[in-house]
């Protein structure tokens, strides 16, 4: 079988999440709450008493980790999900709850956690 060198194998798109490689992007395995439905990829995460959750008005100043996969929280129960918990994203890549903007508090929150925020400039 031969292979052609001129072929599209496939093609990845960039979602302009991670703003740097210093400091390293580190992960780790994380309680989801459930009933949130689906979380994509760098939804901001917050402490909750059932597990993470979207960060929002009532967890101003709880950020602490950022989701690195899309997870389905399902309906009952937690759902283990794999969020950084190091690393220099863009902050205007981030989700967040509609209506919700990041706070001062939510940034230092993540700086104290060892995640950088910056904003990237949209080409």
């Amino acid at each position: 079988m031969s292979k052609r060198l001129d072929e599209n194998l496939g093609a990845v798109s960039f979602d302009n999440l991670i703003n740097s490689t210093y400091p390293p992007a580190d992960v780790f395995g994380v309680d989801v709450k459930s009933g949130q439905g689906v979380l994509k990829r760098g939804t901001l995460l917050a402490s909750g008493t059932d597990g993470m959750t979207m960060i929002a008005a009532a967890t101003t100043g709880k950020a602490n980790c950022i989701l690195s996969d899309d997870v389905d929280t399902g309906a009952t129960g937690t759902v283990t999900g794999v969020a950084y918990r190091t690393g220099h994203f863009n902050g205007n890549a981030l989700i967040v709850a509609e209506g919700y903007t990041i706070t001062a508090a939510d940034k230092e929150a993540l700086r104290v956690a060892g995640i950088l925020l910056s904003d990237a400039v949209e080409i």
